[in-house]
C-alpha cells in the first residue's frame, strides 16, 4: 500500500520516467513472447529459436538498466531525517523502491501480453497480417507456464537490480578508505602527510614536530616531551581531522550524510582490455560466419564485451576529459567545468559509455544489413528501438541525477555572485568536451566492429 501511495503522489516527471520503464518492459515482453511463438511454430529448428531468445537479452538488459537509473532518481524513496523513527529506514525504502519498479514493469508486461494476443487475433478473432506471423504461433495454444515465466522475467530482474543498487551500506570513515601510507622506518599507520626519504633525520625536524604539539596534549596532562610526541605520532592510526571548528566530542552525533563516491578511474585499463577482447571476438565471428545468415551467438558475445568495455572505460574517460579541461592555465569557466566533470564522472561516465556502445552496435548492424545479410524485420526494429531508447533515457536520467546532486554547490555559487550565464556556459563546455572525446572514439570503435561483418 505504501508503494502504491508513493506512486500515486509522485510528481509528473517521476511518473513519466516510470512510464518509460513500463513502455520498455512492454517492448521487451513482446519480443520474449515472439521468441516463444517462433519456437512453437518451428519445433524442428530449436537452435534458431534459442538464438532469437538469446538476442532478447539486449533489450532485457537495457530495460533493467533504465529501471535502476529511474529508481535512483526517485525522490519519494530517498532517505530523509526522521523517517527511521516511523519505520522507514534505508532497508524499508529500498523495498518500497523495488516494489514500485516491479509494479511499473508488471504493467508493461500486461500491455505486452495484451498486444501479443491482439496481434494473434485472440481478442478480435482476426490475426494481423505482416512479417511477424511466423512468430505468433497462429492456431496453436500458448503454454501458460511459459508465458507467465517470460512475462515475470522483466519485473523480477528489474526489482532485483533496484534492490541491489539501493541496498543499505554501512558508512565508513573517509580516512579508512584511503591508501595506507608508510612514513619513516618503524612508523606504520595512517600518516597525516607523506614523508620523503630523510625527513626524520633532517636537522631540526624533531624539534619542529615537538613544538607543533599544543600544550596539555600529553596523556597525563603535563607538559609534552619530545620522545612522547614522536611516539604518539608514530603510533597514531588515524589522521587528524582537518576542521575549522572545535574538535568533536564523544557526545556529538555522527554525520548521516554519506561521503561522495570517488570517480572510478581505476576501471579504465579494465575497460580497454574488455573492449579489445570484444573486438577480437567480433573479428573471429565475422571470419567464421557465412553470408546471408543471422548473426551468431559469438557476435552477440563480442558486442556484449564491447558494451561492457565502453561502460567500464566511460567514468575514467570522463574524468580524463575533466582533467584536460583544466590544463594549460585554465580560466574560471574551464576550471569550473573541469572540476564539475571530474566530480560527476562516476554518474554520467558509465551511461555515456553504454550510449557509445549502442551507437557502435547500430553502425555495425547497419553495415551488416546493407550487405548480403538478412532483412531488417519489424521485430529487429522493435528491439533496436527498445535498446536505443533505454540507453538514451538512462543517460538523461543520470544527467538529472547529477544536476540534483550539485544543487547545494550551484546555490552557493549563486549566493557568491556567480551569474547564471556562467553556469550555463560551464554546462555547455562540459557537453562540448564530452562530445569532442566520445564522438571520435565511437566512430573508431564502430568502424573496427563493422570491418569483420562487412566481408
Amino acid at each position: 500500500m505504501l508503494a502504491l501511495r508513493l506512486t500515486r503522489a509522485a510528481r509528473l516527471a517521476v511518473q513519466l520516467r516510470r512510464l518509460l520503464v513500463a513502455v520498455a518492459s512492454a517492448g521487451t515482453g513482446f519480443l520474449l513472447l515472439c521468441a516463444l511463438g517462433h519456437a512453437l511454430t518451428h519445433p524442428d529448428t530449436p537452435g534458431s529459436s534459442a538464438l532469437r531468445l538469446a538476442w532478447c537479452a539486449a533489450p532485457l538488459a537495457a530495460t533493467v538498466y533504465l529501471a535502476a537509473a529511474v529508481a535512483r532518481t526517485d525522490p519519494g524513496t530517498r532517505p530523509r531525517p526522521g523517517l527511521s523513527a516511523i519505520g522507514l529506514g534505508p532497508g524499508r525504502l529500498m523495498a518500497v523502491s523495488a516494489t514500485t519498479t516491479a509494479l511499473s514493469a508488471a504493467l508493461g508486461s500486461v500491455a505486452a501480453l495484451s498486444g501479443f494476443l491482439y496481434v494473434r487475433g485472440d481478442l478480435t478473432g482476426t490475426p494481423v497480417d505482416g512479417a511477424v506471423t511466423e512468430a505468433l504461433a497462429l492456431g496453436q495454444r500458448l503454454p501458460a507456464p511459459a508465458v507467465v515465466t517470460l512475462l515475470t522475467l522483466v519485473p523480477a530482474a528489474a526489482s532485483a537490480a533496484v534492490a541491489l543498487s539501493l541496498r543499505p551500506r554501512d558508512p565508513r570513515p573517509a580516512a579508512a578508505t584511503g591508501p595506507r601510507r608508510y612514513g619513516r622506518f618503524g612508523a606504520y599507520g595512517w600518516g597525516a602527510a607523506r614523508e620523503t626519504f630523510g625527513t626524520y633525520g633532517r636537522y631540526g625536524a624533531r624539534l619542529a614536530s615537538a613544538s607543533a604539539q599544543p600544550a596539555g596534549s600529553s596523556a597525563a596532562g603535563g607538559p609534552p616531551s619530545g620522545g612522547g610526541t614522536l611516539l604518539a605520532q608514530a603510533s597514531d592510526t588515524q589522521p587528524p581531522a582537518a576542521t575549522d571548528g572545535p574538535p568533536p566530542t564523544s557526545d556529538a552525533a555522527p554525520d548521516p550524510t554519506p561521503a561522495t563516491p570517488r570517480p572510478h578511474t581505476t576501471t579504465l585499463p579494465w575497460g580497454i582490455a574488455v573492449l579489445t577482447a570484444g573486438l577480437a571476438v567480433e573479428t573471429y565471428a565475422g571470419d567464421t560466419a557465412s553470408p546471408g545468415t543471422t548473426p551468431s551467438a559469438a557476435v552477440l558475445l563480442g558486442w556484449s564485451l564491447t558494451v561492457l568495455g565502453l561502460a567500464l572505460a566511460g567514468p575514467g574517460l570522463s574524468h580524463l576529459c575533466g582533467r584536460l579541461l583544466q590544463a594549460a592555465r585554465p580560466g574560471a569557466l574551464r576550471l569550473l567545468a573541469g572540476r564539475v566533470l571530474m566530480q560527476e564522472s562516476h554518474r554520467i561516465g558509465r551511461p555515456l559509455g553504454v550510449v557509445c556502445a549502442v551507437a557502435c552496435a547500430a553502425y555495425a548492424a547497419t553495415t551488416l544489413y546493407d550487405t548480403d545479410g538478412p532483412d531488417f524485420g519489424p521485430l529487429s526494429t522493435l528491439g533496436a528501438l527498445v535498446v536505443a531508447g533505454c540507453t538514451v533515457a538512462t543517460l538523461l536520467t543520470a544527467a538529472v541525477e547529477a544536476k540534483h546532486a550539485r544543487t547545494d554547490t550551484t546555490d552557493a555559487l549563486l549566493r557568491l555572485g556567480a551569474p547564471p550565464a556562467t553556469l550555463r556556459a560551464a554546462a555547455a563546455v562540459r557537453a562540448g568536451a564530452l562530445l569532442a572525446l566520445f564522438a571520435p572514439l565511437t566512430l573508431v570503435v564502430a568502424q573496427l566492429a563493422s570491418l569483420p561483418l562487412a566481408r
